[in-house]
Order: structure tokens, then sequence, then C-alpha cells
């Protein structure tokens, strides 16, 4: 699994906060690693020319799933760690939702299922 972190011009994109970002999406996603081919992180600071407010931070994390149309979460929060930490977990969410309906739906076919597919592994 590749995570690539992209960052606006009112967030430095040292690689420190890449590691951390890096860490947390796989971490969170380790389980669905041979699910996933790629996690885009975005993050964005909302009003840093106001240098002020709540929520300003905001972190949009999408997840390239093998087969299937990417899916892509959204969260605000007050910190870079926050907004991450957040995101990450919406999208943990999101994937095990999107890869149990998978399940579910080869699971209930009433035609054979095709030579040489393999219903996904049960986590």
């Amino acid at each position: 699994m590749q995570v690539q972190i992209n960052t606006d011009r009112n967030i430095e994109g040292h690689e420190a906060l890449a590691a951390q970002v890096s860490g947390v999406v796989e971490s969170a996603l380790s389980r669905f690693s041979d699910s996933i081919t790629r996690v885009e992180v975005h993050l964005s600071d909302e009003n840093s020319d106001k240098k002020g407010g709540n929520d300003n931070m905001r972190c949009v994390m999408e997840a390239r799933l093998e087969g299937r149309q990417p899916v892509a979460v959204t969260h605000q929060a007050a910190n870079v760690d926050q907004a991450v930490d957040g995101a990450a977990d919406k999208l943990t969410r999101m994937i095990e939702s999107t890869l149990g309906q998978l399940r579910d739906e080869k699971r209930h076919r009433t035609d054979p299922p095709p030579p040489g597919a393999e219903l996904p592994e049960e986590s």
C-alpha cells in the first residue's frame, strides 16, 4: 500500500509530518493492505488567512481499492493530528463497510461464480 501526502501552501510538508501521517494511515488500514493499492492524504488549513477559528485543519483521505472505485472521506479538526486521526477512523469504517458489502454480494449470488473468483477473507 502506497501512501501519498499532499499539503496546501499553509502547512509545512516536512518529512517528520509525512512519516507521522504515513504511520497513522498504515496502522489504521493495515488489515486491508491486500485490497488497497494507494491512499492519498490531502492536508489543508481552511482559514489560515484569519489565524484562528475552530476546526480549521482539514484532512481528505482517498483510498484506491483493487477493482473498485476510490473511496474518500473528510475530517476537520483543531489541529493536523486530530484531522488525520479522524479521517483515518472514518476511512477504516468506510472500507470495512465497502468490503463487507462486496463479500455479502458474492455470498448471495445465485449464478455460479466466474472461474477463478474467490470470496474475500473475513477479518
